[in-house]
């Protein structure tokens, strides 16, 4: 899901007041258990009897539309941002030097058997296997660190064939890369993807910034390849609710709010007048496997 929802809390840093945002991630991991849209139901030649005379030769069934071949790892498609997050893409590939904004990096074959079973393919135990290998190659493609990903604007979506095309035979899931230029808009990819987290350049290109302090009316995220004046620097895990689920509110803000203002200390000119921002996640993030907050210092 990809959304924020700020809300503002502040606190003091020394002689000044610091500010310590509450907000919902934007651009936050993909729910490793994606809901699927409806399935568009097959054409048919009549959808049932006339109510009139009927002139000239019955209607004959149109033949179905070719299937998509399997897609090729390193394929680049030019996505809205809507069909970027949905559960399946007809979209054909583009030349990448063209112009594109998602890339495949992984291509998998579903497993529709189990246990001697046949299992549709917009089935939940089906819809898993995507929703949890692609999440887990992409810092590998990615490279760098854990931390080095969740700091950044790049993400991973992954589709599988229609209703149709696995009726038909068709059983691959596609891993793509993709990254947030602002809410609701994709930026443009290009050169090497492979491993350019693992580099001070790629980080700083597809890191995320924001327009002004986080909280305040002029703050939007942004790819920091964009104009920006603020910058997520480190990540806080928070831990879980004594019965595992989320901690509650109280519990997430308090987690990383000590480690943020220090990180802002550190990254000052001058230890007691500095700005910060720690952002926790929601109920709703920490159900969709975000466990972990962001520091927030200005880099103007």
């Amino acid at each position: 899901m990809l959304g924020q929802d700020p809300q503002v809390n502040r606190a003091t840093a020394g002689p000044l007041a610091a500010l310590a945002l509450v907000a919902g991630l934007a651009g936050c991991q993909q729910d490793p258990t994606p809901t699927t849209g409806p399935t568009p139901a097959p054409s048919e030649a009549s959808s049932g009897p006339s109510n009139g005379p009927t002139t000239g030769p019955p209607s004959s069934t149109a033949e179905p539309a070719p299937a998509l071949a399997r897609p090729k790892a390193g394929a680049c498609y030019r996505l809205s941002y809507d069909a970027a997050l949905a559960p399946t893409n007809e979209s054909r590939s583009v030349s990448c030097p063209k112009g594109h904004n998602a890339r495949t990096f992984h291509v998998g074959t579903l497993r529709t058997v189990v246990d001697g079973h046949l299992l549709a393919v917009d089935s939940r135990r089906v819809r898993a296997q995507p929703a949890t290998e692609c999440p887990k190659r992409v810092g590998t493609f990615l490279g760098g660190s854990p931390d080095d990903l969740r700091l950044s604007m790049l993400r991973t979506v992954w589709f599988s064939p229609t209703v149709e095309a696995s009726d038909a035979g068709e059983h691959w899931f596609r891993c793509d890369v993709v990254a947030l230029a602002a809410p609701e808009e994709l930026a443009p990819l290009s050169g090497v993807l492979r491993g350019v987290l693992g580099t001070d350049r790629g980080r700083t290109r597809f890191g995320t910034c924001g327009t002004a302090k986080p909280g305040t009316e002029g703050f939007r995220r942004v790819i920091c390849s964009r104009p920006h004046s603020w910058r997520a620097v480190e990540t806080v895990d928070v831990g879980p609710a004594a019965g595992g689920g989320y901690p509650g509110k109280a519990a997430a803000q308090s987690a990383g709010e000590s480690r943020c203002e220090d990180v802002g200390r550190e990254r000052a000119d001058d230890a007691l007048s500095f700005s910060w921002g720690y952002e926790w996640p929601t109920e709703a993030q920490w159900d969709g496997g975000q466990r972990y907050g962001l520091c927030w210092v200005p880099t103007g």
